[in-house]
């Protein structure tokens, strides 16, 4: 699994963001806040919390500074806290919620930590995620494949040191552009998809499409480890190169059929707001 991943995970229907960070998660403070307060200005509540607990009361600081994705799509520093500074937080808040709260982010937290220890319960997660959605088998296990690859792909452009979300965004592009003719944001605008929806471009795809997408990332990936590259715009070649051997792969398969890979389908009717990110 990619444990440097943002991921959302949801307490009473309130979102809260985290990121694996050190070895453990690390969750967004004024999200916390917003679920336990129902408060409409969640970061003026915080930014009291951090003057009267901390500040006037000289105590160490709780959180670190974390880039999560901000409502507006883009990676923002967002005041984070590990599970015993989640706990402290919320002895400074009175709330109802507290103690459903705590025992919630006990919950979560074990979740993840028995996960790492053994794989196949994240897998066995994500395949009950899409069997809920009303998925077909088939197309699940395709589908559970294509983030293993994705999570290769991502472990080895970090081994070339890419860092930044929007570096990662770039080489995706490129691959699905050599792949498909169009970036994920064009795709998702080909799909229908709302152009304000979280919904992820993957799970919008049929079987052929999630094809193409794993052939194109497993290529560059292979190409990557063989050649090493040390720059980021030798990285957006190899991306570039291993998406046109899937486009390749896809046109071929286009002529055989006699139609388009590439379709308009989506999958909105079975819940565009996903669990799981790539």
């Amino acid at each position: 699994m990619d444990k440097s991943k943002n991921r959302l995970v949801v307490f009473q229907s309130k979102e809260i963001r985290r990121i694996w960070h050190e070895d453990e998660w690390y969750y967004s403070v004024v999200d916390i806040i917003a679920a336990l307060t129902d408060s409409p200005t969640p970061r003026q509540y915080w930014g009291k919390i951090k003057e009267r607990e901390f500040i006037k009361l000289q105590l160490s600081p709780i959180w670190v500074r974390l880039k999560l994705r901000a409502p507006d799509g883009k990676m923002r520093q967002t005041d984070c806290v590990n599970t015993k500074g989640a706990f402290r937080l919320i002895q400074s808040i009175p709330s109802k919620k507290a103690e459903p709260f705590k025992r919630w982010l006990a919950q979560v937290g074990q979740e993840r930590l028995n996960e790492i220890e053994n794989p196949e319960l994240a897998q066995q997660r994500m395949k009950e995620i899409y069997e809920k959605k009303g998925y077909p088998q088939d197309w699940i296990d395709k589908r559970l494949r294509g983030i293993a690859i994705r999570q290769n792909l991502t472990e080895e452009w970090k081994e070339r040191g890419i860092e930044e979300q929007k570096d990662f965004a770039i080489l995706t592009a490129e691959i699905s552009k050599a792949t498909f003719g169009m970036t994920p944001g064009e795709y998702k605008k080909h799909k229908n998809l709302p152009e304000k929806s979280k919904a992820n471009l993957r799970d919008h795809m049929d079987d052929l499409e999630l094809i193409f997408t794993m052939l194109g990332e497993r290529v560059t990936t292979e190409i990557s480890q063989k050649e090493k590259p040390e720059t980021f715009t030798k990285n957006k070649n190899v991306a570039r190169r291993g998406g046109k051997i899937s486009g390749n792969a896809r046109k071929e398969t286009e002529k055989e059929l006699g139609r388009s890979v590439i379709t308009k389908k989506n999958y909105l009717d079975k819940g565009d707001k996903p669990e799981l990110e790539d």
